[in-house]
This record gives structure tokens, C-alpha cells and sequence, in this order.
């Protein structure tokens, strides 16, 4: 099979275009033919070396077509998308036309959309899904804050609140990119300078949660913005990896806020947090009715994954990105 791998830690252009034996599922694999994939920041940190030692081939999500299933629960050519379950970092991922994955990280899909537009769903808007009910429980009437709404995660975040008839504030760095979240549905959108709590004080808004997938540069600052009893969930570092320095509960933490963190790489798909909690089916029939906005804002070919992941760096997608294999 065509495959792309890390050939050493380093920029884009160590992904290199090669051939790969096929994979063999085991019990408890499915193999997939790939037909298209989504990029993700977590393939260029993995590319880059930040996250130590990974599977050669990148690629933590897939859509595509069941090439074989041991356990015969998915027929061969059932349309299916894939997340996780190791993709990427512990075994081979979804840069390769052929990729094994967990069975309990594969989904069979009802769509009639086409393969771009399914690949550009499955990892953000898990994340986002279970960020938004799991962690943060938000309710109809509440109001969040989408903190890095730019990146595809956060759009995915805001669309999913708008949809479920929450009020949303929407940040991001670049005010040319306010057009965008108010398309999106956002109620507002609040330029962030890092220090948003002054912001809100001054708007003198209720703000009852936080999805922020800036991350540790700015989680003092989110947690001082919403209300008493608030909930802040982390989900993302868009803004460096570095710990927060010299955090103290007492004084960083306000009294009855709630803190939480979700790290879909590492839980979606195992018992605490099965993919059969999202609700696949209704999402997607929302992206194809135009309800939720989830389209790839830019498709790449097979062999332009140096330029895709380019773009990516760059902050130039302003969306989702995918790849489709001819």
C-alpha cells in the first residue's frame, strides 16, 4: 500500500510518500481502505518530535470503507469513520490507504455526503460533543465562551452550542476573522488579548462556561471569567505547551469554579468514553442539511500532504482541512 511517514522529526517536509506492506487486522481490528482523512495539529506535533517517539505512519482519523472485519460485525464495505484508538502514536494511522484500527474506535456512518465532508467531521466534533455535554454539561439559554473559535475544533465547538440554542461568545486573535464567527452563529465576538476577564467585567455578562483550546497560557484568565460556579473545560494548546507556572488553588482557582480537562487522543473509544455516546448520525444529518457548518474549508490530494500540513502551521485554513486518496 502508498503510505506517508515520519522519516525524522522536523518540519513538513520530512513526510515522505512510500510503500508499506498491507496491514493484517487481528480480533478486535478492523481494517479500513481509506478514501479520506482530516488533518489535525496532533499529526504535526507528533511529526515534529513533541510528543516523543510515534508510529511511523501519522494520522489520528479516517473515512472510508471496511476492507475486512474478523469479528464480522461490520460487513465489508461498510461506510465508516475512525478515531484514535492509538492511530498515530502507539500503531500506524490514517496517512496510508490501507489502516488497522480497535473496532471500538469505528463507526458506521448513514450519509450520503461524500468522503471529503465525512472526514472533516469525526475528530472535532467528538472532542467538541463531549467537551461541550460531557465535560461542561451546557444547557439550552446558557452562555459560553469559545476560546480559540478560529481553529476547527473551536468552530465545531460553536456550532454545535449555537445549535443547541446557547448563547455564544467567540474569541480569537485576529479581528478579521469576526465576519467568520458571526457567520457561525456567534452572539459575539471578543478579540483576545489574554486577558478576557476584563472584557466580560466590563460587558458585565454571566458567563456559565468556558471551552478553551488555547490552554495553559491563558487558564488563570479563563477561570477568572466565568460566574460562581462556572465551569471551565481544557481541551486544547494552541498556545504553547508550556505548565502553567506556580499555579496555587487558592489564589488561581476561584471558589466553586469547575475545572476540567478532556484529552479525546487518549479516552475516546475506551470504556469511559465510548464513540457511541456521540450522536454520529444526527450530526451528520445536520451538516448535510447546511445546520452545522462542518465542510472542509480546503481539500488536498494524497501527494500534497507537505503542502497541507504547510498551510496548517500557517494558521491559514481558518477550518477543517482534509486529504482524499484518488
Amino acid at each position: 500500500m502508498k503510505a506517508i511517514v515520519i522519516s525524522a522529526h522536523g518540519g513538513p517536509e520530512v513526510l515522505t510518500l512510500t510503500h508499506l506492506p498491507d496491514p493484517v487486522p487481528v480480533h478486535g481490528e478492523v481494517l479500513i481502505r481509506v478514501r479520506a482523512f482530516g488533518l489535525n495539529h496532533a499529526e504535526a506535533y507528533m511529526r515534529g518530535g513533541a510528543w516523543g517517539e510515534v508510529a511511523a505512519v501519522t494520522g489520528i482519523e479516517c473515512a472510508g470503507v471496511v476492507e475486512a472485519d474478523p469479528s464480522g460485525e461490520l460487513p465489508v464495505g461498510t461506510r465508516v469513520v475512525a478515531i484514535l484508538g492509538g492511530m498515530g502514536r502507539t500503531r500506524n494511522g490514517s496517512y496510508a490507504e490501507l489502516v488497522t484500527v480497535p473496532a471500538t474506535n469505528v463507526v458506521a456512518v448513514h450519509s450520503s455526503l461524500d468522503w471529503a465532508d465525512l472526514a472533516a467531521v469525526p475528530e472535532v466534533y467528538a472532542t467538541a460533543w463531549s467537551g461541550l455535554f460531557g465535560n461542561l454539561d451546557l444547557r439550552t439559554g446558557e452562555t459560553i465562551v469559545v476560546r480559540g473559535a478560529t481553529s476547527s475544533l473551536g468552530q465545531a465547538a460553536v456550532n454545535l452550542a449555537v445549535d443547541l440554542g446557547a448563547t455564544v461568545l467567540a474569541t480569537t486573535r485576529n479581528p478579521a476573522h469576526v465576519p467568520l464567527l458571526k457567520e457561525l452563529g456567534a452572539a459575539d465576538v471578543l478579540i483576545d488579548d489574554g486577558a478576557l476577564a476584563a472584557q466580560i467585567g466590563e460587558r458585565e455578562v454571566s458567563v456559565d462556561a468556558v471551552f478553551d483550546v488555547v490552554g495553559n497560557s491563558v487558564l488563570r484568565d479563563s477561570l477568572a471569567l466565568v460566574r460562581p460556579r462556572g465551569r471551565v473545560c481544557q481541551l486544547g494548546f494552541l498556545g504553547g505547551f508550556d505548565p502553567v507556572r506556580d499555579f496555587d488553588p487558592i489564589a488561581d482557582l476561584p471558589s466553586g469554579v469547575r475545572l476540567s480537562f478532556f484529552g479525546s487522543a487518549f479516552v475516546l473509544g475506551t470504556p469511559a468514553f465510548p464513540l457511541t455516546d456521540v450522536p454520529w448520525d444526527e450530526i451528520y444529518a445536520k451538516v448535510e442539511a447546511g445546520a452545522l457548518r462542518a465542510r472542509p474549508t480546503r481539500t488536498f490530494r494524497f501527494d500534497e500532504i507537505v503542502e497541507a500540513h504547510r498551510v496548517m502551521e500557517a494558521g491559514a485554513a481558518l477550518g477543517k482541512m482534509v486529504v482524499t486518496l484518488g
